[in-house]
């Protein structure tokens, strides 16, 4: 018997700076879970971002560091709130996002697919927040 669920749950992420620095970042997959991930973003703007769904984590340094360059040193780290984005700063975040792997499993084996910018949500871009485009749907990688 599938119990009903009545209250949304939250999930904070990266509550103590724990993915920082190893090359892990997850995605939140959206999807109608009644589970919605929180997170503080956007550098020193502190926005504050929910999206519900289910979590996986991802791998890559190299797309990590891209970000980092990125927002901590192009941007420094003041978030981009209303931002405009320039052709090269969009090339330099579609680069970073498809330096990420992600790993699509069809219940039995699990295929390495890079992660793409979604261009359509470009304007909710920001550190820490990356609106993407996984084998699984949409998501926003952290």
């Amino acid at each position: 018997m599938l119990l009903a669920m009545t209250a949304r749950r939250y999930v904070a992420l990266d509550p103590d700076g724990m993915t920082g620095g190893t090359g892990w970042l997850y995605v939140v997959v959206r999807a109608q879970t009644g589970v919605f991930y929180q997170q503080q973003y956007g550098g020193t703007a502190c926005r504050q971002g929910q999206a519900e769904g289910f979590l996986v984590p991802v791998f890559g340094p190299a797309g990590l560091g891209q970000l980092r360059d990125l927002f901590e040193g192009h941007f420094h780290e003041s978030g981009t709130w209303n931002y405009r984005w320039q052709a090269e700063e969009t090339d330099r975040l579609r680069t970073a996002a498809a330096g990420i792997c992600y790993r699509a499993c069809d219940g039995e084996t699990a295929e390495p697919h890079p992660l793409q910018l979604d261009e359509q949500q470009l304007s909710e871009a920001d550190e820490a927040w990356i609106p993407v485009l996984t084998p699984d749907g949409p998501g926003i990688a952290a």
